[in-house]
């Protein structure tokens, strides 16, 4: 995945998408037709990936239309239809509408936050069919004056991984529920955005993610550079949503919150639908026995010991197999680390024992 970076200083939603979209015109459609390409792989029929895409769309605008402003200007800036954009904007919930599932292996996060002053301390990998991203996005945008966003995301989704100018820090994995369908909510990727763009607090973040109807789960793990809340105060927490519901993990006693691709809290994980052969326990039990060397290392150094003595074999690191057809092929791209204190990602679009040998960038 080749990682290209972006800074738009518009304040006007659609400027700001046009900006991107005349920017990245080549990368954003290759993008929607690679995911176009995709789904009718797994079985969904054209018009019903459009009509998600489509219905999607609209949900995104009722819940929050300056976003969906933006990623009606985006399509425009590259020169797609707006649904032709909301195929990548709204892959996840076309994901749920798949009769075909494939197996899934998304997404390892560790999160230090203990009751102290600094800011907390992150790893995530993020993985996924390297055909589909050949690209990669790396955004800076200013949602409101004087407030920053950063985050890593795909050409065509409003956002993913990332940080703001508040001290508020976001991880993002997928998972999976009974009640996931193809009704078409708001995209689970503007959620992580809108939670950038307007949240300085866990509670806040909490608020935006329960107000989005969705139809596709998903974990937004957030994370803060100081104590908030009244009664209980948070420096993270992971919020789980699915139709079914939202649910809120607390970082344990020892200030570690970790998360992989199956549900933690109580009353939604009796409808977990995450398939076996995603290892989600495994990695889930692997960041648990690492987790008390990652603390006060450099990201160097943490995405080393993130592998342990197993270095790139390690079940957090994914190689694709060749044997597999292509749609089954699952690699990690991603190695990256939110810096709530000062508002940066450190990343290395390879998986952790590769990033720790060959160093991160900073954004």
């Amino acid at each position: 995945m080749q990682l290209h970076r972006h800074t738009s200083a518009a304040h006007d939603p659609r400027e700001r998408g046009l900006d991107i979209g005349r920017t990245w015109e080549a990368q954003t459609r290759n993008t929607a037709k690679l995911y176009f390409d995709f789904f009718a792989t797994l079985g969904i029929a054209p018009q019903k990936v459009r009509d998600i895409a489509e219905q999607s769309h609209a949900a995104l605008h009722a819940w929050c239309p300056a976003l969906a402003e933006e990623a009606e200007g985006w399509a425009t800036g590259a020169g797609l239809e707006t649904w032709e954009l909301s195929v990548v904007n709204a892959r996840t919930e076309i994901l749920a509408a798949a009769p075909r599932k494939v197996g899934s292996h998304e997404c390892s996060t560790a999160v230090y936050a203990p009751a102290r002053a600094s800011a907390p301390e992150t790893i995530q990998t993020w993985d996924w069919h390297d055909h589909l991203a050949p690209d990669g996005l790396l955004l800076e945008v200013t949602p409101s004056p004087g407030r920053t966003t950063k985050t890593f995301t795909e050409f065509g989704t409003l956002g993913k991984i990332g940080v703001n100018s508040e001290g508020l820090g976001l991880h993002f994995n997928i998972l999976a529920h009974s009640k996931d369908d193809d009704s078409a909510g708001v995209p689970v990727h503007a959620i992580a955005r809108r939670i950038l763009d307007e949240a300085s607090t866990i509670d806040q973040a909490m608020d935006i993610a329960s107000s989005a109807r969705v139809s596709a789960s998903t974990v937004f793990t957030v994370f803060t550079a100081t104590a908030s809340g009244t009664s209980t105060p948070r420096l993270a927490a992971s919020i789980e949503v699915s139709p079914a519901g939202t649910g809120v993990v607390d970082a344990r006693s020892d200030g570690w919150l970790l998360h992989t691709n199956h549900f933690l809290d109580p009353v939604l994980a009796e409808e977990d639908t995450i398939d076996d052969g995603a290892l989600s326990p495994q990695r889930l039990a692997h960041l648990g026995r690492v987790r008390t060397e990652l603390a006060g290392l450099g990201i160097a150094d943490r995405a080393k010991q993130f592998c342990s003595s197993e270095g790139a074999s390690s079940v957090v690191c994914f190689h694709p197999d060749a044997s597999a057809p292509r749609h089954e092929q699952w690699q990690t791209l991603l190695t990256i680390s939110v810096d709530a204190g000062d508002c940066s990602l450190a990343y290395a679009a390879a998986n952790p024992a590769d990033a720790a040998r060959d160093g991160f960038l900073i954004f």
